[in-house]
């Protein structure tokens, strides 16, 4: 399968179908440029808002289930790694789509 896969694509690069997709440059939508950075701008906001929240609720529940409650704390030790992980893909959202997407 993969071999026949490799074959395929290698027959396409050397009849030259690939080398024809033109390089192409994102433009901003005019009026647009100005928008978006404001949306981007109270999306990091909340990010952040979500970030503490969540931290915030995850200790208190440690806090709570501490006593006689003991899977509430451990709902809440294991929402930590939840949060921390959805503020580091919030984190480097742009860093990811400027790899994926290059100017």
């Amino acid at each position: 399968m993969i071999n026949t896969l490799g074959a395929w694509a290698s027959s396409w690069l050397q009849a030259g179908f690939l080398e024809e997709i033109p390089e192409i440059t994102p433009i901003p939508i005019p009026g647009l440029q100005e928008l978006s950075g404001k949306l981007l701008g109270w999306a990091k906001w909340t990010l952040m808002l979500a970030g503490v929240l969540g931290l915030m609720i995850c200790g208190g529940m440690m806090i709570l289930g501490r006593r006689n409650r003991s899977s509430t704390a451990v709902d809440g030790a294991v929402g930590i790694p939840w949060v921390i992980g959805g503020l580091t893909v919030g984190a480097i959202a742009t860093f990811v789509v400027g790899v994926a997407l290059p100017d």
